[in-house]
């Protein structure tokens, strides 16, 4: 309720982009005093402590992290932008995803954003797999215009802290979109001088993690991103037994 009353407020003050301001710190208001508790059930993929993100707060605050990294290297480039407006159309329809866009262009205009803020909201209101699915989401982000820039591999590194993902976690995400001879390893989350055995563990471990399962209740272009996680998983896997002989 109170993001709502903040939007409005800030839409009379300063127009759309005082709504966008007032929206996300009544969002944060909801969220210290207003948190709904779920009622006892595991099936809500955004569910993490006890608390709920509704799909437009969690769109909301998808948007400003997708911003972040857009504008990391100084420049915004059409393709990336394009990457999301698909993103948006996959996952919404064309009419709902028009109209988010448009709010989204008014960030990418005219906002900063904090990122540790909402990240630290993201934390407490989505799983774990869900906050992997965002990273691997920014880094698509990223390879959009055909580079990933320093800047903004430095970017999405921060924003994975924030969201309390571990170094190998992030850096596994990197490797599937920086090929090398060592990236198999890397998506692996292994040293290449592990054992035969440590390097089948491993895969089951990840496996296991990024089992498209684990984002059944997310949209399509979430759980496409899911797939294509688990895929290079496997092709990570494969590539070590050809080169061991396994």
């Amino acid at each position: 309720m109170v993001k709502w009353l903040g939007a409005i407020a800030g839409f009379a003050y300063r127009g759309i982009i005082g709504a966008i301001g007032g929206y996300l710190i009544g969002s944060l208001i909801d969220s210290m005093f207003f948190s709904k508790k779920t009622s006892g059930g595991t099936g809500n993929i955004f569910t993490q402590q006890g608390q709920t993100v509704s799909p437009g707060d969690f769109e909301l605050n998808l948007l400003s992290l997708c911003s972040i990294v857009i504008k990391a290297d100084g420049s915004v480039s059409q393709r990336e932008l394009d990457y999301v407006r698909r993103y948006f159309v996959q996952s919404y329809g064309k009419e709902r995803a028009n109209a988010t866009f448009r709010t989204f262009n008014d960030v990418i205009k005219n906002r900063e954003v904090n990122a540790q803020r909402v990240c630290e909201y993201l934390v407490q209101r989505t799983r774990r797999e869900v906050r992997l699915q965002i990273v691997h989401f920014l880094f698509g982000i990223a390879q959009a215009d055909g580079r990933v820039s320093e800047a903004e591999v430095n970017q999405i590194a921060q924003i994975a802290g924030y969201l309390r993902l571990s170094r190998g976690e992030f850096e596994s995400l990197k490797a599937m979109f920086f090929k090398s001879a060592e990236s198999a390893y890397t998506i692996l989350e292994l040293d290449k001088g592990a054992t035969d055995a440590e390097v089948k563990k491993a895969y089951r471990e990840m496996a296991k993690k990024y089992h498209p399962d684990k984002l059944q209740h997310m949209d399509e272009a979430y759980r496409q991103g899911a797939e294509e996680k688990f895929k290079n998983v496997q092709e990570a896997y494969e590539t070590i037994q050809k080169e061991r002989g396994m």
